[in-house]
């Protein structure tokens, strides 16, 4: 397993905007080739981080096109374009 982990930041007063938007392209996120499961956190000040969990880099790097346009769905509401980073999954414990 794969997981990019992506760090952005709001515009100030877009929290609830961008929630919105979220919620009305979850098909797209979780069709996804590949996705297992999709974490998107937020604090008040508008800073939040991505975990996307995939099967293999060599997927996730495949929807590399797609991720790109589904953030840029996001562009009227980012203060500064995301940054990812991805990691080979070293533990997946869940209670």
């Amino acid at each position: 397993m794969f997981v990019r982990v992506t760090h952005y930041r709001l515009k100030p007063g877009s929290i609830d905007a961008a929630k919105q938007l979220l919620e009305g392209i979850r098909p797209k996120i979780m069709a996804l080739p590949g996705m297992i499961q999709f974490v998107n956190a937020v604090n008040p000040d508008g800073s939040g981080c991505v975990f996307s969990i995939n099967e293999s880099r060599q997927i996730s790097d495949g929807n590399d096109a797609a991720v790109q346009a589904i953030w840029a769905a996001f562009r009227d509401h980012l203060a500064a374009p995301p940054t990812a980073e991805g990691y080979d999954v070293f533990a997946d414990w869940r209670k």
